[in-house]
């Protein structure tokens, strides 16, 4: 049985700079987004104030993408 990967805790003496997390992405209805697997596509519904899901239309068909968006990006 195999563990799972914990996260390390940089040390204060490493040489090493601490990765910075990213800012969460935030998106409004109406915003152009682009996502890596279906495209270009105008987002129509948030849900959560934007921190569970939004609803985004590519051309006609609706999908809904979860957060954290790791391949949805604001135009």
């Amino acid at each position: 049985m195999t563990k799972s990967a914990a996260v390390r805790r940089p040390l204060p003496t490493s040489p090493f700079k601490t990765p910075v997390p990213a800012p969460p992405k935030h998106f409004a209805v109406g915003d152009r987004v682009s996502h890596d697997v279906h495209g270009l596509g105008r987002t129509v519904g948030v849900e959560g104030a934007g921190d569970i899901a939004v609803l985004v239309d590519f051309c006609g068909r609706q999908v809904r993408v979860l957060s954290p968006y790791t391949k949805l990006f604001k135009l």
